[in-house]
């Protein structure tokens, strides 16, 4: 009788067990897309915003290379006591680039962060650059997978290869290079704190009055 009991105790506690664990890996999974809902839609927004500052900055500048150079550190020392780290007159220079290389916001992809147009931007060839935006957001490359394939000239590599063999050259770079976290959106060091993106949202700049 009490071996009875202790036999109905024990299948009582794995029942139990078994339980707590699927609340615990519905709650997981629950919290795991949440933040990757997170990190993309503050990804876009980020990435949309600095197209926006890109675009006032080239617009504002023009050809006059000097004034540029003033507005810049200008827009740097404001921005940074503002909004934090991020906004560097090198770092405001590449979302000038930015723009002026992808100069149609909505053609942008939503797939892709600011680490990635940032490596995208150093493939100076249009056709190369176009080739590494699709693969990267049709494949779901990483910024990191992407840099192993642009370093290794996987465009050239492919064209190069036989059509049959080419799956398994595109296969490779997820051996070489998994895939990590989405987190890793959110500790970009170009993003602001992150209480400040509402803010930075609605950001509008205002450069200086300067004598031609």
């Amino acid at each position: 009788m009490a071996k009875d009991k202790i036999v109905k105790s024990g299948k009582a506690q794995q029942t139990s067990d078994q339980f707590n664990s699927k609340v615990y890996e519905d709650i997981r999974v629950a919290l795991a897309e949440a933040r990757a809902a997170v990190a993309v839609a503050v990804n876009t927004t980020m990435v949309g915003v600095y197209h926006e500052i890109g675009r006032q900055i080239a617009e504002a500048i023009g050809e006059r290379a000097e004034y540029g150079k003033s507005l810049l550190a200008y827009l740097s020392e404001r921005l940074t006591v503002e909004f934090g780290k991020g906004f560097t007159v090198p770092n405001l220079r590449n979302m000038r680039q930015f723009y002026q290389t992808f100069p149609n916001r909505y053609a942008l992809r939503s797939e892709l962060s600011w680490s990635h147009y940032r490596l995208l931007m150093r493939v100076e060839d249009e056709s190369h650059r176009e080739f590494y935006l699709k693969e990267s957001a049709d494949c779901g490359w990483t910024s990191r997978q992407l840099e192993r394939q642009i370093n290794s000239f996987f465009y050239e590599r492919l064209l190069a290869t036989q059509k049959e063999s080419r799956p398994q050259i595109a296969k490779g770079i997820f051996k070489l290079e998994p895939a990590k976290d989405t987190d890793y959106i959110l500790k970009d060091p170009y993003y602001p704190n992150k209480n400040k993106i509402r803010t930075i949202g609605r950001l509008r700049l205002k450069p200086p009055v300067i004598a031609a």
